[in-house]
């Protein structure tokens, strides 16, 4: 059995009156990539903090690697990159991540290893505060994989970068969980997180109403899919009186169905042969995934 980088057991945490997080539960195997969603507020910054021993939980445990959050063998495993990063503006690229590599107790070679993986090599020299805000960002990432960490908190990592660097981001990710590093991030970039994390978790109010991939939470939301048909001018209204939904632009027809009558509304399509010239099929994104689960949390901020 794989024991777990990261493991929360019933935890939770309350700021006087407010219930910060309530009885949260969740592990992060070696490689794992789990994306923590949620609104403002609902409690992805606080577990991060507790994870990281900057808080103590009012019940409930955590255990990084076995060891308690805050003590130096679960400080030596973590690494974190915070949504707002400042650096020292004096001081360049490389004395910074040097400086990291130091406190980590890390070799010189991780130090251009990791400015080579986020493409700062020809920028080390310069002063951080001639960087831009997505220069910064990637500086913040190349600290953070200094030292072989088994555990990466990501508080949206991907703040200020251009869809290139999102891209070579990712990229990044994955190798390291390629390595055994358990990654967890938090991210309002939904449409960007469906391909690139195993798992996705979510937070409403403090409480975990969601965890699992994203083809486990479209079975449990049990949303309707959608298919587009698309047919020869002269069937179309034949294809609409069929199955009903929409025109789009009298050549196709889009209809919705629930997961379970999915295959019979196939069938019928490709009864009609050459009548028909293609078919997609449109499964519900994240985003209407995460919408769903926040639904209650929605109509109640509004």
């Amino acid at each position: 059995m794989v024991t777990p980088i990261l493991r929360t057991n019933c935890v939770s945490k309350q700021f006087n009156s407010l219930q910060a997080l309530n009885e949260v539960s969740i592990e992060l195997k070696p490689g794992e990539r789990v994306a923590l969603l949620g609104h403002n507020g609902a409690g992805k910054t606080t577990l991060f903090r507790i994870v990281l021993g900057f808080l103590s939980a009012n019940s409930g445990n955590v255990e990084i690697m076995g060891h308690l959050p805050g003590s130096k063998d679960a400080r030596r495993a973590i690494s974190y990159l915070p949504e707002s990063i400042a650096f020292p503006k004096m001081l360049t690229g490389r004395e910074i991540i040097s400086y990291y590599a130091k406190l980590k107790k890390a070799s010189f070679s991780d130090v251009n290893g990791s400015l080579e993986k986020v493409d700062l090599v020809d920028a080390a020299n310069r002063p951080c505060g001639t960087y831009s805000k997505g220069m910064r960002q990637r500086l913040g990432l190349a600290q953070a994989l200094i030292g072989d960490p088994k555990l990466l908190l990501l508080d949206e990592p991907t703040s200020g970068l251009d869809p290139i660097s999102r891209q070579r981001f990712y990229q990044i990710i994955s190798d390291v969980s390629v390595k055994g590093t358990a990654v967890l991030l938090s991210s309002h970039g939904l449409s960007e997180l469906e391909a690139k994390t195993d798992r996705v978790a979510i937070l409403r109010k403090g409480a975990l109403v969601a965890n699992g991939s994203l083809s486990q939470l479209q079975a449990a939301a049990n949303l309707p899919i959608r298919i587009r048909i698309s047919s020869k001018p002269d069937m179309i209204e034949n294809v609409y009186e069929q199955f009903g939904g929409r025109r789009i632009n009298g050549s196709s027809v889009e209809f919705s169905c629930s997961q379970s009558s999915k295959m019979k509304n196939l069938a019928e399509i490709s009864s009609l042969g050459n009548a028909i010239n293609d078919v997609e099929i449109f499964t519900p994104t994240l985003d209407e995934i995460y919408r769903h689960f926040s639904a209650s949390e929605q109509s109640e901020d509004m």
